[in-house]
């Protein structure tokens, strides 16, 4: 089973990537940065996806990693993250895809605090509604314009 962005095609709901600092900018770098983005855009379209700028490994922190999320300093960290912020806002995306927990959690604030009202999911949630394999309840956090997503896959009838 491969997954299909073919769901999106009509719908046209518009992604951004969150680059994770610590597998693309401190690991792996533009390497995996690609393999990322070659796999969001088979599951949402390739004329679906919107890079921030900068990107890969010289996308900007989200200001949550690295145990600040956690350490009780939120208005330095919202602080940190307004050039996220706007980041994302100036890509004109609906959805925000975020590979890690703090990037997910930190992003998520950002957006209430801010007013920028793009909805942040993991890649997971994305890979999987692609596949047609999304439980109603992993739904739950989505967009209305993603809940009732369905996609059909004939082989998984058998």
């Amino acid at each position: 089973m491969q997954p299909s962005s073919d769901w999106n095609k009509d719908l046209k709901i518009k992604f951004t990537l969150q680059d994770p600092c610590q597998i693309v900018r401190k690991s792996y770098g533009d390497v995996i940065a690609e393999d990322i983005r070659y796999a969001l855009k088979a599951c949402v379209g390739e004329d679906n996806f919107i890079d921030m700028q900068p990107n890969r490994s010289n996308n900007y922190c989200c200001g949550g990693g690295g145990g600040f999320l956690q350490a009780g300093f939120k208005e330095q960290r919202l602080e940190f993250g307004r050039i996220k912020d706007e980041q994302i806002k100036t890509t004109g995306a609906d959805y925000v895809i975020a590979g890690c927990h703090n990037c997910h959690a930190q992003i998520h604030e950002l957006s209430e605090h801010y007013g920028g009202n793009y909805p942040v999911v993991h890649f997971w949630t994305i890979l999987c509604l692609a596949l047609g394999i999304l439980g109603p309840n992993e739904r739950e956090y989505l967009g209305d314009d993603l809940k009732g997503v369905d996609v059909f896959h004939p082989e998984s009838e058998m």
